[in-house]
């Protein structure tokens, strides 16, 4: 079965298979699903962003960018379309920035208990050196020199060969919580299906918070190594 979109402004409930477009309602066009949020109504009548789109209920798709959530707000978006007297929090974009940072860090988390996460400075230049990873995390506070030394031996392991790694900057502590452990300054991500859903989930958190799923470099997604951390305002 070929895949298809559902023009619709709303659905009758978790996308059904093999769906991977929806009409947005605030741009009024049809995008992939990857690029956007479903939201639907909690049993009280709240707004609320089904971030894994498993949540019962119809739903409303808007494009994954604050400033289209915004605009969601402003427009009165979601009582027009599922039709009812929807209650809408005042803070959702920040709702939904905050449901998005978790589920970036939940997926971490999952990946690290998959053994698909490297720590120790040491472990982590060997691994960038034979170009293991397919992103390298750092903390905020930490020191640049390490950085730089990440920086040169991934250069030469992409010179080897292997294909360039997103670079991901999050605070202290969100990375300590993520991992399980604390005074984690540097990690490296290496590849698998956990890894893949983490990278997924903050590329979308990036997308949400700048309106850009980051930069192409030799055809590879690259994720911006400057933008602002996990959490950061």
């Amino acid at each position: 079965m070929l895949a298809h979109a559902h023009p619709d402004e709303t659905d009758a409930g978790p996308r059904p298979a093999g769906v991977t477009e929806r009409l947005c309602a605030v741009t009024r066009q049809v995008r992939p699903i990857d690029d956007m949020i479903r939201f639907v109504l909690a049993p009280d009548g709240t707004v609320v962003a089904d971030i894994k789109r498993r949540l019962p209920g119809r739903g409303v798709w808007v494009g994954a960018e604050r400033k289209l959530v915004v605009q969601a707000v402003k427009r009165q978006v979601f009582s027009r379309a599922l039709r009812a007297d929807a209650k809408v929090p005042p803070d959702l974009p920040d709702l939904v920035e905050a449901q998005l940072e978790r589920a970036a860090l939940d997926a971490l988390a999952i990946a690290h208990k998959a053994g698909a996460v490297v720590t120790g400075f040491v472990k982590v230049e060997a691994t960038a050196h034979r170009g293991g990873a397919v992103a390298y995390l750092h903390t905020a506070e930490g020191g640049a020199d390490g950085r730089r030394k990440i920086a040169a031996a991934r250069r030469r392991g992409e010179a080897a060969g292997s294909d360039p790694a997103a670079e991901i900057v999050l605070s202290s502590a969100q990375l300590d919580l993520a991992l399980g452990r604390t005074n984690v300054v540097h990690a490296a991500l290496t590849a698998g299906r956990a890894s893949d859903t983490f990278l997924t989930r903050q590329r979308t958190l990036e997308r949400y918070r700048t309106g850009e799923p980051g930069d192409r470099d030799d055809g590879r997604e690259q994720l911006h190594h400057d933008a602002p951390t996990l959490g950061s305002e």
